[in-house]
């Protein structure tokens, strides 16, 4: 509700107590789980409310084998591991659904034909979409991976051939195994990075 603040314990769950996992503890991800992040997540801005972010939620053994071969050396042993690994990806095609999620202006018609502006919104939106995603996922419980170490040219001949999505991330998502964290890495102060004009 607008004007009140989070409590400290919800503080600490979405921002400053989580951390970015590696490894994870042997414990399923509930399909109604991953529905109820979404669900959260759409709620978020997006330019003319766009909502350009698709999702593959990669989960079974074949889903994972498939995505194995995209994956950077380093990306390799902490997604297999993990529960799932969604594949956040943009529509690029996004402007075609304005008739529905934007119906007060004829928002198609901005974006039709022009590539440039079609790319800037695409991933700049989905970029967005994904922050409120890791977002929503911790406040249903779950810790995340989010990641760009993998072939996004690869992962969209695998997962989204003859469609208009391209890949954007991956998000490793379940219960992280907190005993294998490092030290958390330090972050700028306010004065080091922010003004007030």
């Amino acid at each position: 509700m607008t004007g009140n603040v989070l409590t400290e314990q919800v503080v600490q769950q979405l921002f400053a107590g989580a951390r970015t996992h590696t490894a994870w503890q042997d414990r399923p991800v509930g399909d109604e789980t991953l529905k109820q992040v979404y669900d959260l997540a759409k709620w978020g801005p997006t330019s003319a409310n766009s909502n350009p972010l698709r999702i593959v939620f990669i989960k079974s053994k074949s889903a994972k084998e498939s995505l194995k071969p995209c994956l950077a050396e380093g990306n390799v042993k902490k997604t297999m591991a993990a529960p799932v690994t969604a594949l956040l990806a943009m529509d690029m095609k996004f402007y075609d659904h304005f008739p529905k999620l934007f119906p007060q202006a004829d928002a198609r018609s901005w974006f039709v034909g022009n590539d440039a502006m079609i790319e800037d919104a695409a991933f700049r939106n989905s970029s967005l979409q994904g922050a409120y995603f890791i977002i929503a996922a911790r406040a249903c419980g779950l810790d995340c991976g989010p990641m760009s170490g993998f072939d996004k040219n690869k992962a969209d001949e695998i997962f989204f051939k003859g469609t208009s999505f391209k890949s954007n991330f991956l998000c490793n998502l379940g219960y992280g195994d907190k005993s294998k964290l490092h030290p958390r890495n330090p972050r700028f102060a306010f004065e080091d990075v922010c003004q007030i004009l």
